[in-house]
């Protein structure tokens, strides 16, 4: 059932356009059609060369998303075995357009299942579907016009990254059912199923960082690797830009923007994780997230308009997926969900923000999916925003200690002054939250 309420938020017509007897709706139903031909067409036209005949350009999508429209009203009026012979009539057009483009040498028949899927996508609008239509649309379109980046980024692919992705899908689909969802432990806190999901969580937003790199591109400098990385580990940013800082001390500027970027996505990846976990606990965080990534941000940029003009080199970040690395997450993330129970059992909420503080030294994720948990629970919202915010700023203060241990001079002059102005903005904000 709730996979059909679903569905049925996504429709514009609780019926089929043409059952609804609203002229208004049947025409803002035509008019999607339109759209989504045009854009993909769009797309397929603008990417052909000059010289090469295609078999649906920006014309021919329109015509065919409406063809979809107009063949699943025909056959609501008449019988359904309308629509199964124009499917399979069209089918037979798009077959034919396929083996023809093939004997002249273009083989890829990327365009005629576009084609196809602008046929179906025309049908659903029909039956009162409008934003799922258009959110598949947009998908298609994207994945055409990254045809080269794709390709490029498939070059790049290693064994090793099938094999890390191999292990990401076992613990996802195989190990993941086989753990019992229920909790255990003297506070009556720890649920195998979910420290395991937490696992498999942390690991795709990971993964997702990496992959972005290599899809993006080697060529995009330090401040692309603060960006992205930040989404992996901002911390782990901030060890290897260091430890390059000392091989490459003239670029030490380039690579505290880079770490003070990597420090500006923290913020957003706590907000994407409580977003996920906790969407009630966001009314309390979203405002201080907020704030401080546009203080990140502005620090950034004033940082970038001083940095010299020199050359950027890449870093290199290897697949952040490993079984061992996921299996201390685990226990990582037990202990501290263990933990932050216990403090708060015995030492009330100044145990919740002494344990925050201890996970910031490694980790912040660890403590704020714990603090997302138990705010579900019996844990005051107030309690948990005070709680995950301590967290950053002790992870902006272990970044800080990095850079001073492993980087090189004039890196630390740099990042203490960058990330330390980033830190008064956290350090404010939690001293108005204890005081009023």
């Amino acid at each position: 059932m709730d996979t059909l309420n679903v569905f049925q938020h996504l429709k514009i017509s609780p019926e089929p356009l043409l059952e609804s007897g609203d002229l208004f709706t049947i025409l803002q139903g035509l008019g999607a059609v339109i759209f989504i031909g045009l854009l993909i067409g769009l797309e397929r036209e603008h990417s052909r060369s000059k010289d090469q005949k295609i078999f649906a350009g920006i014309r021919t999508f329109p015509l065919i998303g409406i063809l979809g429209f107009l063949t699943a009203l025909t056959s609501s009026l008449t019988s359904d075995w309308v629509y199964v012979a124009v499917l399979f009539g069209f089918s037979g057009l798009l077959i034919t357009a396929y083996f023809t483009a093939a004997k002249d040498g273009r083989l890829g028949g990327t365009s005629e299942v576009s084609a196809f899927l602008v046929f179906i996508l025309g049908t659903m609008v029909y039956y009162g579907y409008i934003l799922l239509p258009a959110i598949i649309a947009i998908v298609i379109t994207m994945f055409l016009s990254l045809k080269i980046q794709l390709h490029t980024f498939v070059g790049k692919i290693s064994g090793e990254d099938i094999f890390a992705t191999l292990k990401l899908a076992i613990i996802s689909i195989i190990i993941l059912p086989l753990l019992p969802d229920r909790t255990f432990g003297p506070f009556d806190v720890l649920n195998p199923r979910l420290i395991w999901y937490m696992v498999i969580f942390i690991s795709g937003i990971s993964f997702v960082g990496y992959f972005l790199i290599k899809l993006l591109g080697k060529d995009r400098g330090i401040i692309l690797t603060g960006l992205l990385g930040g989404l992996v580990s901002s911390t782990a940013v901030a060890f290897s830009l260091s430890k390059k800082s000392v091989l490459q001390p003239l670029l030490s500027y380039n690579y505290a923007i880079g770490i003070v970027l990597a420090s500006t996505m923290m913020f957003i990846r706590v907000f994407i994780i409580v977003l996920v976990l906790n969407s009630a606990l966001v009314s309390n965080l979203w405002i201080p997230l907020l704030i401080f990534t546009i203080a990140g941000y502005i620090i950034s940029r004033i940082m970038h308009k001083k940095e010299s003009k020199k050359d950027l080199t890449e870093i290199e970040i290897s697949n952040p997926f490993e079984l061992q690395s996921a299996f201390l997450f685990g226990l990582l993330f037990a202990a501290v969900i263990f933990g932050a129970k216990a403090a708060q059992v015995y030492l009330g909420d100044q145990g919740i923000y002494a344990a925050s503080a201890l996970a910031g030294l490694t980790s912040v994720d660890a403590i704020v999916l714990s603090i997302s948990k138990l705010s579900t629970e019996n844990l005051v919202f107030l309690v948990a925003e005070k709680a995950i915010i301590i967290s950053l700023i002790s992870n902006t203060i272990v970044k800080i200690l990095i850079t001073i241990i492993w980087g090189s001079d004039e890196l630390k002059k740099v990042v203490i002054k960058g990330l330390g102005l980033v830190l008064i903005v956290p350090v404010i904000y939690l001293f108005t939250l204890f005081v009023f």
